[in-house]
């Protein structure tokens, strides 16, 4: 359902084809909720089977054609439905604690190689939410600029307000993941002694 609700929020900005929506994916609500190419046109045609969006064929070029999609009237009220309630949270299913817990079965240098690609993975994330913050901030964010376009100029401050806290949330998630790896190098180290005592490096 999250897939769905992403799809309506961007084209409440207005009408977009499938191919525009997967390119808005890569660079602005993909960063909030992952979907693959191959998920967002079954999920379209699911939407439209269901009222909440219509498409509409257009010309593209001599003999092409593209379907473009426009939020129904439906689609709008399923949308500030969904804004309204309360958020259904799901259980934890996270594989790095999984992992973590019984990384007594591991050897050292196992141990040590995944919490550093944890922390390498982690500062990439970080690096680019930073920098998604940067744009917000500058209100040079492509999807942003959209909504802006498309929002009463009294609300702008808002809109600009919540998308910064929602990739906050995002950049304080990878901080928390990185620490945490790095309290478990030092864990390591007091188990096992530090890695070139462990490698038989001098």
């Amino acid at each position: 359902m999250s897939l769905r609700n992403a799809l309506m929020a961007l084209l409440r900005v207005g009408p977009l084809s499938g191919y525009d929506l997967q390119k808005q994916f890569q660079v602005s609500v993909g960063h909030l909720w992952h979907a693959p190419d191959s998920q967002i046109y079954p999920e379209l045609r699911k939407m439209e089977g269901e009222g909440l969006v219509v498409g509409e064929d257009q010309p593209r070029g001599e003999r092409g054609t593209r379907r473009v999609y426009h939020l129904t009237d439906e689609g709008e009220q399923a949308y500030a439905r969904w804004m309204e309630e309360p958020l259904t949270y799901s259980r934890v299913r996270e594989p790095a604690s999984l992992k973590a817990a019984y990384l007594e079965a591991a050897s050292p240098a196992a141990a040590r190689a995944f919490l550093d690609e944890h922390i390498r993975h982690w500062r990439g994330e970080l690096e680019q939410w930073e920098a998604e913050l940067e744009r917000i901030d500058a209100r040079t964010n492509p999807m942003l600029m959209r909504r802006l376009e498309s929002t009463n100029a009294a609300d702008h401050d808002r809109t600009v307000a919540f998308k910064r806290f929602g990739y906050e949330g995002l950049v304080d998630r990878a901080r928390a993941e990185i620490a945490w790896a790095e309290r478990g190098l030092v864990m390591l180290d007091g188990l096992y002694g530090p890695e070139d005592a462990v490698s038989g490096h001098a």
